[in-house]
């Protein structure tokens, strides 16, 4: 039996798109998620997050899956769970002001 973990994929900074980011964090659940990240200011586990915003785990797995693939999150695993960071420094440095933005109100 392998060790091996498989990398989860995530898009490279240079290449995040404001258009696939705005679409994607339009959706309330997911805008509860990253303030959820955003106030923890560190990495959560994805039962934490999930906890957070008060939906079964499925539904909040496709909706932090939809993050990552736009690149607001970054997903780490660890054996078998899953921490969920926000990627604030990516995310400001390739459009400065939109986080903070997200997190008003």
């Amino acid at each position: 039996m392998s060790n091996h973990v498989r990398e989860i994929p995530h898009p490279p900074a240079d290449r995040l798109e404001l258009a696939a980011i705005l679409r994607t964090c339009g959706e309330p659940v997911r805008l509860a998620m990253i303030r959820t990240l955003a106030e923890a200011g560190t990495e959560l586990k994805s039962g934490a997050v999930t906890g957070a915003v008060g939906l079964p785990t499925s539904t909040c797995s496709y909706h932090l899956k939809l993050l990552r693939e736009a690149g607001v999150t970054r997903t780490r695993a660890a054996g078998t769970e899953r921490y969920i960071s926000l990627r604030r420094d990516d995310l400001e440095a390739r459009f400065p002001g939109l986080v903070d933005v997200l997190l008003r109100g």
